[in-house]
């Protein structure tokens, strides 16, 4: 029988005070091709990193938003208003390959309404459930003996990327559907590494110090060296 109290202890956001912590690229390939055991659940998490949605966004996604009448991959999928949170507007997200290669395998097994259909019909919900995607998720990290994350881990390690790269924040936006700029900077993972970078770029602040100052105190000879100063990171 699983462990549903590990899978509580587990989920909760370890690190960064709170927010689920952003995947590393050995992580991905870990918990893809050894934490998840179906189609599905590549699938469903794909979509979630591959377009930077919300779990609950990827879980109501419309199989017609998805998929053309011809059954293919259509170039951008669309999360409807309805679904989004605060139902600020509808999104149209860029399918990239990697998407479209997991989204095609998955065609076959797509609900007539919704992409990923829940298990009981009969019930209101009448496509997979959040909840039923952290538990799925809790179950994945727990194979492959990761901590720290949660369903928020892929829409955190999307837009951190595309900010890594480079992309305006506000073109971020416009995918990430996030109300303000302020709201979406606080989802931005900034590595240690970066902050080192922005203290080493004051270097191009330096300075040649040519002359002797009046409250320096040092000799003639000593004025009459060229020192150079640099601010080192």
């Amino acid at each position: 029988m699983f462990d549903w109290q590990g899978v509580r202890d587990m989920v909760v956001k370890i690190d960064r005070h709170g927010q689920a912590s952003v995947l590393t690229s050995d992580e991905i390939e870990l918990l893809f091709n050894n934490g998840f055991l179906t189609d599905r659940d590549r699938t469903l998490f794909g979509v979630c990193l591959f377009s930077a949605c919300r779990i609950a966004e990827a879980c109501s996604l419309l199989t017609k938003d998805v998929y053309a009448t011809n059954g293919r991959v259509r170039s951008e999928l669309i999360i409807r208003k309805a679904n989004t949170k605060g139902k600020l507007g509808t999104r149209t997200i860029p399918v990239i390959e990697d998407l479209r290669s997991l989204l095609g395998v998955w065609q076959s097994n797509a609900g007539a309404t919704y992409l990923f259909p829940g298990r009981h019909l009969n019930h209101h919900w009448k496509h997979l459930h959040p909840e039923s995607a952290s538990h799925i998720l809790a179950e994945a990290f727990s194979r492959v003996e990761m901590e720290g994350f949660s369903t928020h881990s892929f829409r955190r390690t999307a837009l951190t990327q595309m900010s890594n790269a480079g992309i305006p924040l506000r073109v971020i936006q416009k995918l990430s559907g996030h109300r303000s700029l302020a709201v979406l900077q606080e989802y931005l993972e900034v590595g240690d590494a970066q902050v080192r970078g922005a203290a080493n770029s004051l270097s191009a602040l330096g300075y040649i110090r040519i002359k002797q100052y009046p409250d320096s105190g040092l000799g003639t000879a000593t004025a009459s060296l060229l020192i150079t100063v640099s601010i080192n990171g």
